[in-house]
């Protein structure tokens, strides 16, 4: 072969490889898909109608076969975003639920509600969604669209769902008192009631709905503020929850049988100060993951507690790496992080990126899959692996507006 036909295929070869541009991630409008040049990773903007669009918080499930259910708000006036920077987690008008099908980007929408939603409920087992409008809640079919009200809550037990079971068939949430919500409304901030709803130490009452039978069960009251509910991703009876507060002064962790009522302290500290939390379960149920810090800000770990043994799974990571929120493959052989900026606990001075976590022994070795440092960490990136487990999902604001995006695990050649 001539030399000339050589070197022209070997400009084809090139062109093909460098298709999508290697660029600076955010700080200005980014095409739909680029190589981050700190990283070599692929990013694809997933989310590409108008407005602010945001994946769900990293517990909660968002997959449906490939289809990927997210909130879309509606285009806002300049000095309405800059007044909310995260909506994912609070009543938004203008919000609706959507899909987008992770291989051709199409989206379609769910709901079409005037009032406030909350919910980001998706059971995957039955192919339905479930969100709520102030008292009720409501069902859709995500394939036919197809809405229906399951639930409304007695004038006596006004409370909020946040997840289902593994087989579709309980809701479950939990009731504040009327007290708190009047404290939430006088301290809308985090760093304002946070201490103000522990130290208060007002009742809340987790319960469970049978979806068939339209029946409110009430589990467990406590003046704990019992929060972060989630069901076990395999187990339908066994629902997880927290002591919700400065996670140095809580004993965080628990589950409950919803049959038995039984409940089970998952960590217990062995040292002053020491703190775990963001917990979160195995793909197969069998491990409750969770971010160990041992004494806090200090030694930073993800634990795993095993389920049926209560054997500990325990893997250290370095200050830069730790993340605001974790998660797992279905084998828990890979874990994601989404990083944290300098004011969060680590105290990171180069925390800002998207990890890809291998352990090794009883170490994670990370490798940085996106440069975060446009991304205004105000908006949690919350992280989760695609369905096919090749990609790391998360929201982000680096271009401004927010947006869902997906990372490949693999670099790009």
């Amino acid at each position: 072969m001539k030399k000339s036909v050589v070197l022209g295929l070997f400009v084809v070869a090139r062109v093909i490889c460098y298709a999508q541009p290697v660029m600076e991630t955010g700080g200005t409008k980014m095409p739909d898909v680029w190589i981050d040049k700190d990283t070599q990773h692929k990013v694809v903007r997933l989310t590409r109608i108008a407005g602010s669009n945001y994946s769900f918080y990293f517990h909660n499930n968002p997959f449906i076969g490939n289809k990927m259910v997210f909130y879309n708000a509606a285009p806002q006036k300049q000095e309405e975003q800059a007044a909310k920077i995260e909506i994912s987690n609070t009543s938004e008008s203008k919000r609706q639920i959507h899909w987008v099908d992770l291989k051709t980007y199409e989206t379609a929408q769910l709901t079409h509600h005037a009032t406030a939603m909350n919910g980001e409920i998706v059971a995957a087992a039955t192919n339905k969604l479930y969100f709520q409008v102030k008292d009720s809640v409501f069902e859709v079919d995500v394939t036919t669209k197809k809405e229906r009200l399951v639930f409304v809550f007695p004038e006596d037990f006004k409370a909020s769902v946040t997840c289902i079971n593994a087989n579709g068939s309980l809701l479950a949430g939990v009731k504040a008192s009327d007290e708190e919500k009047e404290l939430f409304k006088k301290y809308p901030n985090k760093a304002s009631y946070f201490n103000i709803i522990y130290e208060a130490k007002l009742p809340r009452t987790l319960f469970t709905i049978d979806i068939a039978k339209k029946q409110l069960n009430k589990l467990h009251t406590d003046t704990a503020w019992l929060n972060h509910v989630q069901f076990s991703a395999a187990d339908p009876n066994l629902l997880m929850f927290c002591h919700e507060g400065p996670w140095h002064k809580v004993n965080r962790i628990w589950t409950i049988d919803v049959t038995t009522k039984a409940i089970t302290q998952i960590h217990k500290r062995i040292m002053e100060m020491e703190i775990a939390g963001h917990e979160w379960s195995s793909a197969d149920g069998s491990i409750i993951w969770y971010d160990l810090q041992q004494p806090r800000s200090t030694k930073f770990y993800i634990e795993g507690h095993h389920v049926k043994t209560g054997a500990k799974t325990k893997y250290e990571l370095q200050r830069n790496e730790w993340s605001i929120h974790f998660n797992s493959t279905k084998d828990n052989k890979l874990f994601c992080g989404d990083g944290g900026d300098p004011g969060q606990v680590a105290r990171a001075t180069d925390g800002r990126w998207i990890y890809l976590f291998r352990p090794n022994q009883n170490v994670f070795v990370a490798e940085k899959l996106v440069n975060m440092k446009n991304h205004n960490y105000k908006l949690e990136p919350n992280v989760h692996f695609s369905p096919d487990e090749q990609w790391v999902i998360f929201r982000a604001n680096f271009e401004g507006e927010t947006n869902v995006y997906a990372v490949a695990l693999k670099k790009a050649e």
